[in-house]
């Protein structure tokens, strides 16, 4: 199992855990679908009133999904199979608040995680980028995400400076990426700390809040998205390019 779901059922806080530290916690098949059934799990069970999402180790929340997947893609620039649009807790129709508790990198398909979380904690490692544009990917559903969650200037910047920038934590949280930054080594604590308040509270107003947050943010979103395949089928160079792109060093400038 890539993931792992422990139950305080005392205070209601469930903490999953992205468990693939050895590959950074990147997501492949099997992670995705675990991901999916977990989120669906969560609404059933009336123990868990609120979610900690956190990656295992020290060195990433999420490096977004693993290379190694293969994906064939249908030949229409209308329609693209991505594994990673089912692996957030919106798109399995959770409405339980996720707090995110992020240590080390977070990025690429990592956002698809961030951009459903009421919040996210970070350690003062967090660093959060977009690979996508350095190895000749279009940033689709990463940056709409992310350009929910932070002024346009600046997911536009990290979308567009690709591997040559970092956006840290004390950055992020000037910018709105991150509601805290924890202590050193604390970020799941605080997260897990914040979460047993919320699930203090009356269950119905709780989610019924969660579902009017979204609401102001869905119908944007599907907007977005359905321009997404065909933005990604034309702009992504061929496979062996990006390949080669992959292969190469690039520099990196700073973490901002």
């Amino acid at each position: 199992m890539s993931v792992r779901v422990g139950v305080d059922k005392g205070s209601g806080v469930a903490v999953l855990t992205l468990d693939r530290a050895e590959r950074l916690n990147a997501i492949d098949l099997s992670t995705a679908s675990e991901l999916a059934a977990a989120w669906r799990d969560f609404r059933y069970d009336d123990t868990v009133r609120v979610v900690v999402l956190t990656g295992a180790g020290e060195r990433a929340f999420c490096s977004g999904i693993d290379r190694d997947v293969v994906v064939p893609q249908p030949s229409s620039p209308y329609m693209v199979d991505d594994p990673l649009l089912g692996i957030g807790p919106k798109a399995n129709g959770l409405w339980k608040p996720v707090v995110a508790a992020v240590r080390g990198i977070a990025c690429g398909g990592a956002f698809y995680l961030l951009g459903e979380a009421e919040f996210v904690v970070a350690d003062p490692s967090a660093e959060f980028f977009d690979p996508h544009t350095t190895y000749g990917m279009v940033s689709a559903y990463e940056s709409m995400l992310m350009a929910a969650r932070m002024p346009y200037g600046e997911a536009a910047r990290m979308a567009l400076m690709g591997n040559a920038e970092r956006i840290g934590a004390g950055r992020a949280l000037e910018i709105g990426l991150v509601s805290e930054v924890s202590a050193a080594g604390r970020d799941l604590d605080t997260a897990v700390e914040r979460a047993a308040v919320i699930a203090g509270y009356p269950t119905e107003a709780v989610q019924g809040t969660v579902r009017a947050l979204w609401a102001g943010r869905e119908a944007a979103l599907a907007a977005q998205f359905a321009q997404a395949p065909q933005l990604i089928a034309l702009g992504n160079v061929p496979g062996e390019r990006q390949a080669a792109l992959f292969a190469a060093r690039r520099p990196r400038f700073r973490t901002r």
